[in-house]
Formats: structure tokens, sequence, C-alpha cells
């Protein structure tokens, strides 16, 4: 056969070679019954019953996913116990069943209504399509007592390959197992791709129906960085592929190739992370992500709680530098046990430091109790607190003050403290424009790619449709970024970055170029970055970046970056 090439969306800097395993879970239901047929009272009994069965397979499912891939991930399933359960939802198929219908064919009515809605939202509203589907299909297998398929037994070498894949059926998907997997649909930010990162199997998604022309048992290599799916490779090209997965993880610090130290850290959101992070390789933690510290529970963790996880994070790192962001609730994060408003807008709204400094000051003094607790703990040395989108220099001072403010009280009650390196995230025009105000008062700038695009060029990230204009190789976030950093010379002020960019290896020798003292991703990419720093010259990599930062155009910075490698 002819090698050809199929390309979609890489979401991981991963390569696999494998056999497809064509995965089609969708059954089309029987004809239902005329409706003078249906027994009402024994359907809307058997819909309850599948609820229950429903949330209890649900449950079980979250607690696995949470200790196998992590508490981030398994969040997800939380969402599809509140769609299971939510009243327009059950109404709807009540409704359709006291009209004639079956509780099968009624849940998949008045499901796919609610799925088709959804998808005409797009962005990120659009890729609760996803869990809507998870909990009908769901729900539907229970009533029609049907056996679910077993992903995780997969042959080994399997390359997944199907429509979408829901987030139930990721989290059975064996890395011991599965080469990878391809899917028609999808973005960067839907679940899969993110279990996908979590999981460090190489993917690819959004192909598109081309991808239906791939038949079961087809050889492939994925290229999860490229998004090339190759069907019927070469000899050479699959061994290319197995090469480039074979990336040696350094557990020592690295520098460029004419000696310039370069942190490379790991994103974390739970404690469970943090062990994957030490195993890729990681030199710390640029990112804790503390607000899911406060995710999926009744009450607020108490200050003892909070103060033993910093120090388990600090622990786990030999020296290395551990940064926590404060709590950044809001946007797309939140919290059931807060008065959080319904805002038309969340991500332009009351989130981050903005609800620290207002309806969230308690809950942020005592996290602020913990950190400064934990800062004087045994490993404490290496703690650094962020704060989340800051963009006045009013917010910076306040939430500088607050620690000040709260160090007092620890003295006065004979609690030991220490204050820790302070810094605040960049993630908004404001940020940029304003990094030389802010310089002075911190010792650092994390500049969060994922936020800073979607604000610099006014594109929500999660919005396929207008994917293009929130790259962040759109030449107006890379001005952004080139003027944090500039602003930061000649202060005491180091600068990283915690966006999913830093994690991309080949863009790592444009942000050593641009002056990046230090980059974070999720753990899956850190030996591959790791690997691209070393074999970087800083000369050649501030040309490099004096190129890009003169290019128009995405297209040209992308031409740039391709003539370059």
């Amino acid at each position: 056969m002819t090698e050809r090439t199929l390309s979609g969306i890489g979401v991981t800097p991963l390569s696999g070679v494998g056999t497809v395993v064509w995965y089609r879970p969708d059954a089309d239901l029987p004809e239902p019954p005329a409706p003078a047929d249906v027994d009402a009272e024994a359907e809307l009994a058997r819909f309850e019953d599948a609820r229950a069965a429903a949330e209890d397979e649900l449950e079980a499912e979250r607690e696995r996913t949470a200790e196998r891939v992590g508490e981030e991930e398994a969040a997800v399933f939380d969402a599809h116990v509140q769609f299971l359960n939510d009243p327009q939802i059950t109404d709807g198929v009540s409704d359709a069943i006291e009209g004639g219908l079956p509780a099968e064919h009624a849940v998949q009515e008045t499901f796919t209504e609610f799925v088709e809605q959804f998808e005409n939202m797009g962005g990120r509203m659009g890729e609760r399509a996803d869990d809507l589907r998870d909990v009908r299909d769901r729900l539907v297998r229970v009533l029609s007592d049907g056996e679910r398929v077993d992903l995780s037994s997969l042959p080994e070498g399997s390359v997944v390959v199907a429509e979408r894949l829901t987030p139930s059926d990721t989290a059975q998907l064996d890395p011991e197992r599965v080469a990878g997997f391809v899917t028609v649909t999808g973005g960067r930010t839907s679940h899969a791709a993110i279990f996908a990162r979590s999981l460090a199997l190489p993917a690819i998604v959004g192909v598109g129906e081309e991808l239906q022309s791939v038949e079961d048992g087809t050889e492939v290599v994925v290229d999860g960085e490229s998004g090339d799916l190759v069907v019927d490779p070469s000899d050479e090209r699959k061994e290319a592929a197995a090469a480039a997965a074979d990336v040696d993880i350094r557990h020592e610090a690295v520098e460029t190739a004419d000696g310039v130290d370069i942190e490379v850290a790991a994103n974390i959101g739970t404690l469970a992370d943090l062990g994957p992070a030490v195993d890729r390789g990681a030199d710390g933690v640029g990112l804790f992500r503390t607000e899911f510290l406060f995710l999926d529970r009744e009450s607020p963790p108490d200050e003892d709680e909070q103060y033993e996880a910093y120090v388990e994070a600090l622990e786990s790192f030999d020296g290395g530098r551990v940064v926590v962001r404060t709590l950044d609730i809001g946007g797309d994060k939140p919290v059931p046990y807060l008065d959080l408003p319904d805002e038309e807008n969340p991500f332009l709204g009351e989130r981050g430091i903005r609800r620290s400094l207002g309806p969230d000051a308690d809950l942020f003094e005592t996290q602020v109790r913990a950190l400064l607790r934990a800062a004087a703990s045994a490993d404490g040395a290496n703690l650094s607190v962020m704060l989340p989108l800051v963009s006045t220099v009013e917010e910076l001072r306040a939430g500088r003050e607050r620690f000040e403010s709260v160090a007092a009280d620890l003295d006065a009650e004979g609690v030991a403290n220490e204050l820790p390196e302070f810094g605040i995230m960049v993630e908004t025009p404001a940020a940029a424009f304003m990094a030389d105000q802010f310089a002075p008062h911190v010792d650092f700038f994390s500049i969060g790619t994922n936020d800073l695009a979607q604000y610099v060029m006014a594109a929500e990230r999660g919005n396929e449709r207008v994917s293009e204009l929130g790259d962040y190789r759109q030449p107006a976030v890379l001005r952004a970024i080139d003027a944090t950093v500039s602003a930061a010379e000649g202060e005491d002020c180091w600068v990283g970055m915690c966006g999913e960019m830093a994690g991309d290896p080949d863009l790592t020798e444009l942000l050593v170029g641009l002056g990046l003292d230090e980059l974070s991703m999720s753990a899956v990419t850190v030996p591959q970055v790791k690997a691209a720093v070393a074999e970087t010259d800083t000369a050649d990599a501030r040309d490099l970046a004096e190129r890009v930062l003169q290019a128009d155009t995405k297209a040209e910075v992308a031409e740039i970056l391709t003539l370059d490698q």
C-alpha cells in the first residue's frame, strides 16, 4: 500500500505506531411501540432506577479516574452527575414518557435536543455536548441492558479510531496497551485531548470525515505533535516515530548548549499530579492550581489541610521551586458552596484576584495563612506564590499588603511563618502593558499564555471557530510576551511561563530567545522540552526571536519557525 497522510490537530508531543481499532459504540434503538402500549408509570420507574444505577457508575468511575489519571480530569464526572439530575433534562424525559415513549427512547430524544443546543453554542459550551452524549449513552445502555465496550483490554499496540471519544471512553484507555488515538471531531481543549496529555498518549483530534476511509487493522503512525496520521507508513517512517517516542528523562537541571540555566517545571492540579511530575524529570512546580483543592467537596479546605498540601508539594522536589497560584475561582471553575454570580461572560467577570480581594476575602486569608506557614517549613525556602488575573497596580498592592498583614497576625500569635517569593500571573493585556510598573513590586512574572492569547486576541480559547485568532503564535501575543520580559530586565524579577505554549518543544528555542527563565507545562512534555533546551544556543535563539518579532502575520511566524528547524 502507498503511504498517505491525514491531518488533524495534534494534542500531545508524542508519536506512536500501531494498528487501527475502530470504536463505534452507537447502536440504533429499535422502533418504539405504539404510545397506547407504553405503561408510563412503569417506564418512569425504569428511568429512575437507571438514573440511580448510572450515578453509582459515575461515582465509581470518578474515583478510578482520580487515582489513575488525576483529580482535575476526574472532575468531569461531577458535571455528568449534574446533567443526570438536571431538572430541565429529567422533566423533559418524564414528559416524553408521559407522551408515550419508552424510557430509553425518551432519554435518547430529550438528551439529543440538549446536545444540539450545546453544539450550536460553540466554544467551551459546545464541548459540553460530549458530556451530554456520555450521560445519554450511559442511560440508554443501562435501560437496554447493553454491555459496555471494554476499551481497557484492547490488544497491545492498538490505535483507537472513533468519531469522538467521551470522557468515559478516554478514561478507560491503558497507555501500556494503546499506542494512541485519533478522532474525527474535537479540539485541543476537548476532554479527549486533556486526558491524552495526562495519560501521555499520542493523540490527534479533528481529522474530519476523511478518517472514515481508514479501515480496521490498518497500520498507522500517530504523530501527536504535528497532527499527522500516516496511513500504511514506510519502515523508515515507523523507525523515525519509534525513535521520537524514545526520549530520555533527565532528572537533573538542564542548561542550554552554551551554559544558560533554564528551569523546566510541571503544572499540577492536585497532589496526585506530583508523582508523574517527579517521574518525568520536572525541576519543580511552576503552577500549582490550588482551586482544585476547593472543588468537588461540600466546604472549603481548612488552613491545616492546605498547609499539609503545600508542604507535601515542597517535599516532593529536592530543592526544586514550587510556585503556588492563589485561588483562581470564577470563569470556567465554579464552586458549588460559593455564591458565584451568574455572569453573561464569566471570563471577563469576577474571577481570580478580583474575588480574593472581594467576596472571597476570608477564603483568601485562610489560604495566605497556610502558605506563610508552609514557607517557614523545612523546605519552605523554595515556595513562591503568585496572584492570578492581576490587571492593576492597586490589585497588586492590595494583594501584597494582604500577605504582609497576615504575616503580622501570625507573628502576634507566635506562629512560625515567612513571606515567600512573590509574583503575579501575566495573562491580561493590562498586565503586559503595565509590566514595567509591576516589576519593581514583585520577584517574578509567570506568563499564562492560554488566557493571554484569549484576551489579547479577543478570541475565546475554547471556541474552535476563532482558534486561529487565539493561537499563541499570533504576532500580538508574542509582542505581549516580549514586552513583559523586557519590563523585567534591570529589575530583580525573573520571568516564567506556565501556559500551553511553554510545553511545545518546537517553540522552546523561541522562548529562550525571548528571555524566559522558566518554563512550566504538563508533566508529559517535560522530557521533550528539556531535550530542546539542551540543544539550544542562546545567541541563535535571540536571533530567531528578533526575526519572529518582526513578523506581521501568524503565517510569517510559522514560516520563520519552520525554516529554523
